[in-house]
């Protein structure tokens, strides 16, 4: 058997860096093989004079509507902003957001590709009927749902049970609400917030983990206010590719080796047993070790330059802090993804950076 089924990672994920003008602008991926349609585009300005939220946009929702990951408003509509999502890329407006001159801006997206709607008394998968897209290969779903304020279960698109569920109620003022595995269908965290590791998900998620077929959803309005549109992003571990999972800190500068099975792109830390940021790290703005550049998830400050955070390596990443995101005897979870799988399907192995 091969050690993995995706030898191009770039054919689903990928980051861009880019530098506003004041105008609408067309932004085309770095690589020469330029095709894939980025169906969740996250855009965070990486410095300037003032700060900005982050923006968050889905092919599902369509150009012209997006999120702010680090606060809990509810969805705006602005064609200003995120426009289209393109074959090569994507387009967004002239909005200081996305585009003011002089600032430059880091991008992530990810592809999903394949629409599907399901009617849930109709199929029989879940009770809340959804629609949204779906990369089986990347393990990788974008679901969009209306409440109905009453525990049920709603179709993910995937084939296995996701690890990592990223949750948020578009018409309201609410969290973004985080399933992570290793926490359990009992806890939550949010994506906008310091938060440690919480104890709410009896309403959020019914205290059920997500299956092969199906996620969870309890009464609360986060997650299932009722008639209120909803969005889920929703993440399954893919060898070679992707990787979500926690690891116990040890709190030396010489810190613990988290073994992903890829050199990774892309890597979002987070301590859940302290008050501490969402720390995200790439290797467009980290080309070499130690990587030290990081956006925070949960906030709207410029990026931050660590004199050492941690390393990325060709099979994984090695801390290299005494704190937060290496807490002495902390759990920490964490959201990978690949530039080079550890073997391509023909054998070939990566090399480190």
């Amino acid at each position: 058997m091969a050690y993995t089924t995706i030898d191009k990672p770039t054919d689903y994920f990928r980051t861009k860096l880019y530098s506003g003008n004041n105008n609408a602008q067309n932004i085309a991926w770095d690589e020469t093989d330029t095709n894939m349609q980025p169906d969740l585009l996250w855009i965070k300005s990486r410095a300037g004079t003032s700060v900005f939220d982050h923006v968050l946009g889905d092919s599902v929702r369509g150009g012209g509507k997006y999120s702010i990951p680090n606060k809990t408003d509810a969805e705006v509509s602005n064609n200003n902003v995120i426009n289209t999502f393109n074959t090569n890329g994507f387009s967004v407006g002239g909005a200081t957001f996305v585009s003011e001159g002089g600032r430059t801006y880091v991008s992530w997206g990810w592809k999903a590709e394949t629409s599907f709607t399901n009617d849930a008394s109709g199929t029989g998968i879940g009770s809340i009927d959804s629609t949204g897209s779906v990369n089986t290969d990347a393990g990788f779903s974008i679901v969009s749902y209306t409440g109905t304020g009453s525990a049920g279960t709603i179709k993910h698109g995937l084939s296995t049970a996701p690890k990592m569920i990223i949750q948020k109620n578009r018409d309201e003022t609410q969290p973004w609400w985080t399933y992570v595995e290793s926490i359990g269908a009992g806890g939550q965290l949010r994506l906008n917030g310091t938060n440690a590791a919480g104890s709410d998900g009896a309403t959020l998620w019914n205290s059920t983990a997500p299956t092969s077929s199906v996620f969870s959803v309890g009464d609360n309005t986060g997650t299932n206010g009722s008639s209120d549109k909803c969005i889920a992003y929703c993440f399954a571990d893919v060898k070679g590719y992707s990787k979500f999972g926690s690891y116990t800190g040890n709190g030396n500068a010489d810190g613990i080796f988290v073994y992903t099975g890829f050199k990774p792109a892309f890597v979002m830390l987070k301590n859940t047993a302290t008050t501490s940021s969402w720390e995200i790290f790439d290797s467009k703005r980290n080309t070499f070790n130690p990587t030290a550049k990081a956006v925070f998830a949960d906030s709207a400050g410029a990026e931050y330059d660590y004199t050492n955070r941690l390393d990325l390596l060709s099979n994984g990443f090695k801390l290299r802090t005494t704190s937060d995101v290496n807490g002495s005897g902390n759990s920490i979870i964490y959201m990978a993804f690949a530039s080079n799988p550890l073997v391509t399907s023909t054998g070939i192995p990566t090399t480190a950076r």
